[in-house]
């Protein structure tokens, strides 16, 4: 939704730095960065996040909303609170006391619909592994991973494909760049620069 990369672009949410690029975790240099935690600090911006993620659930069958910790934890329960269905949350790992869950909360029923919302997608396996977590422990159909942001790279494609789930982002890396560019923000050099970057990550920050 061009609506919605227009939201980041305008908050701030999408920071740009050529000179000094972030690090991601896995340890490469990127010249962008989207921080979506930021969203639920600003209630005019929450809440035109949350109407974009009802858009996309009306259309499917859900019987509980999920947020992986810790980043869907509060969009989920946004949501769930809006819908008045339940909430369950996934963890990063199993919990190392008692019966070492990975899903928190109570399922009432056989065979749930659950729907994950997420933050934002990059390879889509954190993701995918809270989907797996509900089908294993609790039974659960999952069939939809809803995100505000999606790096749109080939391997969450693949890695989705292979979980048989589909990954629906509200916007996505070529939307964010065509925002920058309408918000001047970038030059059609860095747009250039930063569609490099997507299709190559390793080179670019090799350069």
């Amino acid at each position: 939704m061009r609506n919605i990369a227009r939201l980041l672009v305008e908050q701030n949410v999408v920071q740009i730095n050529f000179e000094k690029p972030f690090t991601w975790t896995s340890g490469i240099q990127s010249p962008i960065y989207c921080d979506c935690r930021e969203l639920i600090s600003i209630p005019a911006a929450r809440d035109q996040i949350v109407e974009a993620f009802l858009e996309k659930i009306k259309n499917l069958d859900c019987d509980y909303i999920v947020g992986p910790a810790t980043a869907g934890i509060p969009w989920a329960a946004f949501i769930a609170d809006r819908l008045n269905i339940p909430m369950l949350y996934v963890r990063s790992k199993p919990k190392g006391h008692g019966v070492g869950k990975m899903v928190e909360g109570k399922v009432n029923h056989e065979k749930p619909k659950m729907v994950v919302v997420e933050d934002a997608f990059s390879t889509g396996g954190s993701s995918i592994k809270s989907a797996e977590a509900l089908r294993s422990e609790v039974d659960a159909e999952v069939t939809h991973i809803l995100g505000i942001f999606s790096w749109s790279t080939p391997q969450s494609i693949a890695n989705a494909a292979a979980a048989n789930v589909t990954l629906a982002p509200l916007t996505e890396f070529y939307e964010i760049v065509e925002a920058l560019m309408e918000a001047g923000k970038i030059d059609t050099s860095q747009k250039a620069s930063l569609e490099s970057f997507h299709d190559n990550p390793s080179k670019w920050g090799n350069n």
